[in-house]
């Protein structure tokens, strides 16, 4: 399984997607920080926290990952390798959870140089050190599991197509309804004290939840129980394939 990790993680990083995803992300999010003026930008709010580069992540996510996760299963397909790889002595969720780690190895390596940015907002207050490092500190790993479910929900979509725009245009919207969907169905009073439970089915109620900087065991268990989910359903989709 190592080496297969290994190998998925080399193709990303001896090809072009894997700095494209790590470069738009990096600019995209920089700009926004750091340069046009809107809510986000640290030097146009005047506060002193990095909320806004957790605000600007979780919209590039929802278009990146699944664009580092499209090939995954459906450019193996399409080149047939797919076989090639299911006859390895290495059992399917072995296979699964390679693809996985290395797509996130990917996402944690773009998100390590926005690290910089604690230094610098915690030098910019007006009293130096003056942020909330456990607020910080959650966000990032609430950004890792935000970054974990959406590449599972990739992983799935590209495990059920051999087009990779195909697996690119389910993957984006699931994440997005997913993401938005139950807090959007929430806003409608109608519901009760039912809106409730439907917005807790909701990343963006978890996600929400970890930015604080309070490590709830229900958000942790929320965000595990939707990775496996989802690969599980991969692993549904390549024992079907083998029939």
């Amino acid at each position: 399984m190592y080496s297969l990790y290994l190998k998925e993680l080399k193709s990303y990083l001896s090809s072009l997607l894997g700095y494209i995803f790590i470069g738009v992300f990096l600019i995209v999010a920089g700009l926004f920080i750091w340069v046009f003026p809107n809510i986000n930008n640290v030097l146009y709010s005047g506060l002193a926290d990095l909320q806004g580069l957790f605000n600007i992540s979780k919209f590039l996510f929802l278009f990146l990952v699944p664009a580092i996760t499209m090939r995954s299963f459906a450019e193996e397909r399409r080149s047939g390798t797919i076989e090639l790889i299911l006859t390895k002595p290495l059992s399917d969720v072995q296979i699964i959870l390679a693809k996985f780690l290395s797509s996130l190895t990917l996402l944690v390596i773009a998100l390590l140089p926005t690290l910089i940015y604690i230094i610098t907002v915690y030098n910019l207050g007006s009293t130096p050190g003056n942020i909330d490092m456990g607020s910080t500190w959650g966000s990032y790993l609430g950004l890792v599991f935000l970054g974990a479910t959406f590449i599972s929900i990739g992983i799935f979509a590209s495990s059920i197509t051999n087009n990779q725009i195909i697996a690119f245009i389910l993957a984006a919207p699931l994440c997005f309804i997913l993401y938005f969907g139950f807090e959007f169905i929430y806003s409608f009073e109608a519901l009760g004290s039912f809106g409730y439970f439907v917005k807790t089915l909701g990343i963006d109620h978890h996600y929400a939840s970890i930015s604080k900087g309070v490590i709830d065991s229900r958000d942790i268990l929320y965000f595990f129980s939707i990775i496996f989910f989802f690969l599980l359903g991969t692993r549904i989709v390549l024992l079907s394939r083998k029939w």
